[in-house]
């Protein structure tokens, strides 16, 4: 049986998380948040003090062994279209959504060792009847065998002030031009390393969603989606 796979690539910020979410719900099918993977390895490797030691080689090996049997569960909550995160189960959803561990998933990104461990971790998530890929390097690396790839963008401002309402609203007290700053450099390391940069597959359908609301662009993607897949 062919599985239906749907990737939707961006840099942090553009809302891919929540619409990949609410497009796996729309048609049923599994969810790969690629993202938290890098999160839930770089708070992995933080709290095992080995983030700031990856030169060391028996480290880098121990952290590819880490990522390679990171014990990890992710819940549906069919009722928010959210999804709650475990970490050796426990729950570490908010956690792994600060800012901090957001660089911690940046810095994991950029070695190449590290990124290959994660490889078949992610690949096992394409099952029937199909998966929602969410991430930076879905269409390009991970799946480019996907029947649809969608390239979600927005601007660094107006991704920066999603983010702090994100996490104002998450009880946090956070400076805009902080976040600003972060965005920036991350989009910085993501685009310029040298294993998988984010950037935009070639048949990608590209959406700017700096001026739309979720609602906006979740019908835009629905819309292409139903012209590119099987009923």
């Amino acid at each position: 049986m062919t599985v239906t796979i749907i990737t939707i690539d961006g840099p942090s910020g553009s809302g891919k998380g929540t619409l990949a979410a609410k497009l796996a719900q729309h048609y049923q099918f599994h969810l790969l948040d690629s993202g938290a993977l890098y999160r839930l390895l770089g708070l992995a490797l933080s709290q095992q003090n080995l983030l700031d030691d990856l030169d060391d080689l028996h480290r880098l090996q121990q952290s590819a062994s880490i990522a390679q049997n990171l014990n990890i569960c992710f819940l549906s909550d069919d009722a928010t279209t959210k999804t709650r995160v475990l970490l050796n189960d426990i729950e570490v959803t908010e956690q792994i959504r600060t800012e901090q561990v957001g660089e911690y998933a940046s810095r994991v990104a950029a070695i190449p060792v590290l990124r290959e461990a994660l490889y078949k971790r992610q690949r096992d998530f394409a099952q029937a009847p199909g998966l929602i890929a969410d991430g930076r390097d879905m269409a390009t690396t991970i799946f480019p065998e996907a029947q649809v790839k969608i390239f979600l963008t927005a601007s660094a401002q107006s991704r920066a002030e999603r983010r702090v309402k994100q996490l104002r609203d998450m009880g946090m007290d956070v400076n805009i031009c902080t976040i600003l700053a972060n965005i920036q450099a991350r989009d910085e390391r993501d685009t310029q390393r040298s294993v998988a940069p984010l950037k935009a597959a070639e048949d990608a359908y590209v959406i700017d969603s700096s001026n739309l609301g979720i609602e906006a662009v979740f019908q835009q993607m629905v819309q292409y989606i139903d012209r590119h897949i099987a009923k």
